[in-house]
């Protein structure tokens, strides 16, 4: 098993709100009953082994488990004392049902969840949709204030030829409630949940948003972002929240890891290519290829935290060490060097 680490992470605002994050936050979407079953037994020493690794900010989600993430969260906070010191986000958009009543969805990354609670999720952003949402998570969480709410997965590359409908429904009236909710204090900052950043910036354009939860899009494999979207976000004063970095596990285990995925799926000849050549980069400096995935992300400015999932104690731990110790300057001067990393990539350490 792994040592365990004390980090004492700083800090980062979201927006203009008042909630601050640690730079390293928890994902529960791994003991939500993704590939395998999860007991809340092990959920809660997970999430207390996080939370003495320095870790002070907490994800969750209706969609995790069909309610699972969010009902263990809550009560593990509560079994361990610790929710006063930590921030919780969790997400509307979806509203979970009875599974006798509604159909599956067909989504662009079908998880099939083991062992979840009877639920199957709808799709609702209208005002309505947002407040039951907001409202059935508080009681799955027991918490009468959520710390930070996301808007999950709106936007085309999620909802494709249903875009249409799901944008017309929060711009009549889903932007309404989230307004309410941050207005009356029932939330202190909204933002999104989502696997683009174009609905980012659509969003931040007509909605004041405090951040987003960007999955997959910023990473030492993509780039994207650095053309013009991040630094748009930051001039807003639109604060990342970055998740995904390891593009759901390649950048964890390389190129020669057990059942490799890249976003959820098979991994392309070109993207093997490119990890077996940072593998290599990494192994000359001594660096962690996952070490390396979590300190690129944190280095941009507009980035306030990096958001890790883990499934067992060992890999929290895993986390917290690789996030102990930073890079030399060197290794990120070659790796731009090679091509393998853009010129105008931020590699300065921002803590």
């Amino acid at each position: 098993m792994a040592e365990a680490v004390q980090n004492n992470y700083p800090k980062r605002r979201l927006g203009k709100s008042d909630v601050s994050v640690t730079s390293l936050g928890f994902g529960t979407v791994p003991l939500a009953g993704f590939k395998a079953k999860a007991s809340y037994v092990e959920f809660e020493r997970v999430i207390k082994a996080a939370y003495d690794g320095g870790v002070r900010y907490f994800d969750c989600a209706p969609m995790y488990g069909f309610g699972k993430a969010e009902y263990y969260l809550g009560h593990a906070l509560r079994e361990l004392g610790i929710r006063n010191d930590v921030v919780v986000s969790t997400k509307v958009g979806r509203v979970l049902k009875a599974a006798s009543k509604v159909e599956k969805l067909d989504t662009v990354y079908g998880i099939e969840w083991v062992d979840p609670l009877p639920f199957l999720d709808t799709y609702d952003y209208t005002y309505d949709g947002i407040m039951r949402s907001f409202e059935d998570s508080q009681v799955r969480l027991s918490l009468d204030h959520i710390d930070l709410l996301l808007v999950h997965d709106l936007g085309r590359a999620w909802h494709r030829d249903q875009a249409d409908i799901y944008w017309a429904q929060i711009r009549k009236s889903g932007y309404k409630a989230l307004d309410q909710l941050r207005a009356g204090g029932a939330v202190s900052a909204v933002g999104l949940g989502v696997n683009e950043t174009d609905a980012v910036l659509t969003v931040a354009r007509e909605f004041e948003i405090d951040c987003p939860l960007i999955a997959g899009r910023y990473t030492l494999l993509n780039h994207e972002p650095l053309s013009a979207a991040f630094e748009e976000l930051k001039q807003r004063n639109v604060s990342i929240i970055a998740g995904g970095v390891f593009n759901s596990g390649i950048l964890a285990t390389g190129v020669k890891g057990k059942s490799v995925t890249y976003d959820y799926g098979s991994v392309p000849e070109a993207v093997v290519s490119k990890v077996s050549a940072l593998e290599t980069v990494c192994e000359k400096y001594g660096v962690s290829l996952g070490a390396a995935a979590i300190e690129f992300v944190l280095m941009h400015p507009a980035v306030a935290t990096v958001v890790l999932g883990a499934q067992n104690v060992d890999e929290v731990r895993q986390n917290t060490a690789a996030t102990s110790k930073a890079a030399p300057r060197e290794f990120w001067a070659e790796l731009q060097q090679k091509g393998l990393l853009p010129e105008n990539a931020p590699t300065i350490r921002l803590d």
